[in-house]
């Protein structure tokens, strides 16, 4: 008897932990060819990419590197315009600012991006689309393989919008007012 309900125990966790997995939301093609979109629009506008402009980095917190810096703008893609926030993420750990505004390029680690979409498109979230891409601007993945673009990790303790939704405006190192 004690191994029947061990069983049914087990059986019972994995199906709420398999309904919790698909409530989390990930990206899609969709959401992957938007990121490459934004991607462009960032080359464009010289916040990503060979031709990048740079400011002066400051110390970071994890989950997105020992420095970072921030950029908040607004972008357009496909006639809407949105809030942009870039956040280039510098590392390792150790890593110190005077490596970073020495040589930017060696030290970035990621570009972490919110881009606050169309109305409709995540109500839930203040319409903000994530990204993480790496230095050339190749989508990052979850170690399960899933892009990280769109609503990540919506649904999750943990995660993007777990940690921004913590403020009114998703947004931690500004009080301006960039969204629409």
């Amino acid at each position: 008897m004690k191994y029947a309900l061990l069983g049914i125990a087990t059986v019972v966790g994995a199906i709420a932990l398999a309904g919790s997995v698909q409530a989390q939301e990930f990206g899609t093609d969709e959401d992957a060819a938007y990121a490459a979109l934004l991607w462009d629009l960032m080359e464009a506008d010289r916040l990503a990419g060979d031709n990048a402009l740079y400011g002066f980095p400051y110390e970071g917190v994890n989950p997105h590197g020992a420095m970072l810096e921030t950029f908040y703008t607004q972008g357009t893609i496909n006639g809407h315009t949105g809030a942009l926030v870039v956040k280039r993420n510098y590392g390792p750990a150790e890593v110190s600012y005077d490596e970073v505004i020495g040589d930017p390029a060696a030290h970035l680690a990621a570009l972490t991006v919110m881009f606050q979409r169309e109305d409709g498109y995540d109500s839930d979230n203040q319409n903000w689309f994530w990204v993480k891409y790496l230095p050339d601007g190749t989508l990052d993945k979850t170690p399960a393989g899933m892009s990280l673009a769109g609503r990540v990790a919506k649904g999750a303790e943990q995660g993007c919008l777990a940690c921004h939704s913590a403020e009114d405006d998703y947004l931690f190192t500004t009080d301006a007012s960039i969204g629409r």
